[in-house]
């Protein structure tokens, strides 16, 4: 009969490159989100009870840096612009769009988890009105039509093993 194989324990391996030096905290989080895509609570609680701070702390670190994500992410990243410019020229029906065609709430994540939806105020980009930024990549001139068109071709190129999550 053969052992079951051990769970690898991250934490530790996490604790043992930094030293297990609490003033590492913020690098230790980014290990665990890099290999999760995100912030786990059960791995925070460890982190903390293993590192010997306040819970309270590495959630203080977790909710102070945008960076951070404490619920699962899409595999991109739309970001619509709702400002004044955008939403006089139709940003408001494009975030209507997207969160029917897609099942995403503003600030939420598909269930499918291909997209994360943040509307925000501005991007900077009131020349190209409504403007719709994925994955660092900026689309202008956005109707309905053509976001909920370029989504579904940036979902249909996404390998597989990718969109999984």
């Amino acid at each position: 009969m053969t052992e079951a194989p051990k769970e690898k324990d991250l934490i530790g391996e996490i604790l043992d490159r930094y030293g297990r030096q609490k003033g590492m905290l913020i690098p230790m989080m980014q290990d665990i989100q890099k290999e999760f895509g995100y912030l786990p609570r059960e791995r925070l609680v460890e982190l903390a009870r293993r590192l010997g701070v306040p819970l309270s702390q590495v959630y203080h670190v977790a909710t102070f840096y945008a960076s951070f994500s404490l619920a699962p992410r899409g595999r991109h990243n739309i970001t619509l612009c709702v400002g004044t410019v955008c939403y006089l020229k139709g940003a408001g029906q494009i975030a209507d769009a997207i969160r029917k065609e897609f099942e995403v709430e503003p600030g939420g994540t598909s269930p499918d988890r291909m997209f994360t939806f943040s509307p925000v105020n501005c991007v900077g980009a009131c020349a190209l009105a409504p403007v719709m930024v994925v994955d660092d990549k900026y689309y202008g001139g956005m109707t309905v039509e053509t976001a909920i068109k370029t989504l579904r071709e940036i979902a249909a190129a996404t390998p597989a093993d990718k969109a999984a999550g």
